[in-house]
């Protein structure tokens, strides 16, 4: 069973219909919407800031999810400093990604042992190619693909490659009901 862990009072709130692996931690203040999953070996540390993933969203095998503290050493819910990460609706993350304080915006892709940094965008329709690091601050704007470390556009994407971050996410709520 999957480790679900309050931190500070805060418990992880998660949709009934979301696939959550056995294996997985989620700590603290994270929300995890519908028809999202959460594979194997991943973590989801909620604690000195907010993570929200919205609906159809793949989070998968061995990613770690981190945010970033308000450097002062207040709760952020009081002083709302520090940074959340927030993924949206519909993204792909591959196997053993690092995402900490940054957006993912709705049908956005990461690829496989990439890292996003603190504040870095990728915008709905981008992608970060595998084994790429956005460094803070960055953003990757729609229809474009990043790659390399530090990341840069590698080239523009087509439309079929744009379409299937879509697809991906279908088809990866379809492997979760197989496992649910």
């Amino acid at each position: 069973m999957a480790k679900i862990i309050p931190f500070c009072g805060v418990m992880p709130r998660i949709s009934p219909d979301a696939f959550i692996a056995e294996d997985a931690v989620i700590i603290g203040d994270v929300e995890i919407g519908p028809e999202s999953s959460i594979w194997f070996g991943c973590v989801l540390r909620g604690d000195v800031n907010a993570i929200r993933i919205g609906r159809r969203t793949n989070i998968q095998d061995g990613t770690v999810i981190h945010v970033d503290s308000d450097k002062t050493g207040a709760d952020y819910r009081e002083s709302g400093g520090g940074h959340p990460t927030i993924i949206g609706d519909d993204v792909t993350v591959g196997h053993m990604a690092l995402l900490h304080a940054c957006v993912l915006e709705d049908r956005s892709f990461v690829g496989m042992r990439s890292a996003a940094m603190d504040r870095s965008v990728v915008s709905s329709g981008g992608m970060l190619a595998a084994g790429a690091l956005l460094t803070p601050g960055k953003r990757i704007p729609a229809g474009q693909i990043w790659s390399g470390s530090p990341a840069k556009l590698f080239r523009e994407m087509s439309e079929a490659e744009q379409a299937y971050i879509k697809t991906s996410a279908d088809n990866y709520w379809t492997l979760a009901q197989k496992y649910m």
